[in-house]
């Protein structure tokens, strides 16, 4: 189990994730997960098919071909949505379940509930 360093307001760590989850703060993890480049990449990737389906409906397209472009915009946003979950799943649930932080399932739980929405 990892020291809880004393916060500059008399918590530790452990005090400050309790409070922080009460009040509805998500987490902000400092550590790079073996995916963000990818990650990146696919969201850069994303924000270019959504800019040229606006260039596209700016430039008054067929509404049969900007839809085919909206369903790959669709699919690149939930494909790295997986890539998220999954490296959220191998890297920061398994350390979680480690130190026994039960709310960040919970948190994860509310987190796939408006995912899927």
């Amino acid at each position: 189990m990892e020291d809880h360093k004393p916060y500059p307001c008399g918590h530790d760590a452990a005090q400050d994730h309790a409070h922080r989850h009460a009040q509805g703060i998500a987490h902000v993890h400092g550590h790079v997960h073996e995916n963000q480049k990818a990650v990146v990449n696919r969201l850069a990737r994303a924000i270019g098919h959504m800019e040229k389906v606006k260039r596209m409906v700016e430039e008054g397209y067929d509404c049969s071909e900007v839809l085919v472009q909206l369903a790959a915009v669709r699919s690149a946003i939930d494909n790295t949505g997986k890539v998220i979950l999954q490296d959220h799943l191998r890297h920061c649930m398994v350390e979680a379940v480690a130190e026994g932080d039960t709310d960040a399932i919970d948190d994860l739980c509310r987190a796939i509930d408006r995912y899927m929405k």
